[in-house]
């Protein structure tokens, strides 16, 4: 390994440096998103070259130099790209994110400890494995990618065609069965079977609903670990069962309106989220997840329900609760959108447009995270 102890820089730079760096990252995920809709689109071919190209720049400024390199030959490859000389595939849009990672962890690194670490023959491998993707060889891009992602991330798991040893490729990350946490005591796993049990009854009520609690649930623990588990998973599960289980006790006639909702119609179903939270009323170990039920319908810009709370007050379970729960309304039929159901890509897309003032940008940020490595691996 070795170490880069950059020139003096204000720390206000570094910190401008940093911002910018991850304004950028968070855009490039949105692009990397749309590509998959839209692989050919030339536009997002050549936002993701500027945003590359915009980062390199910038620490050539800074005198970064250990990051310049691997940052050209991503740009290379980029400008590939938009010129029509090479074809998107998710493994480049894994390459892209891995080396941003890396760029970022980098500056982090020199703002808090005034240095930061590297591996020069790593960095020399993975310029030579970009290298080798040109317009000339396009059936070997898929397998030279596969190289420099796992370069990037050597855990990532892998699979080998039987028939061609040499086609490596990644393994997709997978969701779990159900919402389950795995390690959990005994007593809190009934609690929860119980619940999802519960909830699976009243799927039934709607057709609407069925297998929305484990879908909810999935997602939910999948974020909550991308983001390294700061919500207890316990309760954030048992929320994720529960939060919609007053839903079942409003009229059948108001659940399957396709219409616009009047004013009284509308305040009969904000009760559903009291009525869910009642049935943990008296389960003090599930307070949490209580509460979490209580805030998912509420907004950061303070226009949500039932409190009107803003993002301060707002517990972070009900902050990535509402995320999740509106994707899968998204991506699902109901009464009101049953001819307009998103798919899953472009969902992502809407949660990213409408977030301002809805749902905390930090969750966001992690949702983007987690679903690009989902989708750009096809699941």
């Amino acid at each position: 390994m070795q170490t880069f102890t950059p020139d003096d820089l204000e720390e206000d730079i570094l910190a401008d440096l940093m911002e910018e760096i991850n304004e950028l990252y968070e855009s490039s995920e949105q692009t990397l998103i749309e590509l998959e809709l839209r692989p050919e689109d030339n536009e997002l071919q050549r936002a993701l070259f500027r945003s590359i190209h915009t980062i390199k720049g910038d620490l050539g400024l800074v005198n970064f130099s250990p990051m310049i390199p691997l940052l050209q030959h991503v740009e290379d490859l980029l400008d590939y790209l938009r010129k029509g000389q090479v074809a998107y595939t998710s493994t480049m849009s894994d390459l892209v994110l891995l080396t941003m990672d890396r760029v970022k962890a980098f500056v982090e690194s020199v703002m808090a400890n005034g240095k930061a670490e590297y591996d020069d023959n790593l960095h020399n491998q993975l310029v030579l494995a970009i290298g080798r993707v040109t317009p000339e060889n396009t059936s070997e891009h898929e397998k030279r990618l596969t190289e420099a992602v796992l370069l990037l991330n050597p855990a990532l798991d892998i699979v080998t065609d039987e028939d061609d040893p040499q086609n490596v490729q990644i393994k997709p990350p997978t969701l779990a069965a159900t919402g389950i946490p795995k390690d959990i005591s005994s007593e809190k796993k009934q609690d929860i079977l119980f619940f999802r049990d519960l909830m699976q009854t009243i799927e039934r009520r709607s057709n609407y609903w069925s297998g929305r609690g484990d879908r909810i649930a999935k997602l939910a623990m999948y974020i909550n670990d991308v983001a390294e588990n700061p919500i207890d998973e316990d309760q954030l599960a048992v929320a994720s069962y529960v939060h919609d289980f007053g839903m079942a006790f409003m009229p059948l006639k108001l659940l399957h309106k396709g219409d616009s909702l009047s004013d009284i119609e509308f305040n009969l179903m904000r009760s559903h989220v009291y009525k869910s939270a009642r049935l943990l009323e008296h389960l003090d170990q599930w307070d949490m997840a209580r509460k979490i039920v209580m805030q998912h319908h509420e907004r950061t810009d303070g226009t949500g329900y039932p409190l009107g709370i803003k993002e301060d007050d707002i517990c972070e379970g009900a902050k990535l609760l509402a995320i999740v729960d509106t994707y899968d309304a998204m991506t699902h039929p109901r009464a009101h959108n049953e001819d307009n159901v998103l798919s899953k890509k472009e969902a992502v897309i809407e949660i990213n447009r409408s977030a301002k003032g809805q749902f905390s940008m930090k969750w966001v940020r992690y949702f983007n995270q987690g679903m690009t490595a989902l989708l750009t691996r096809g699941q």
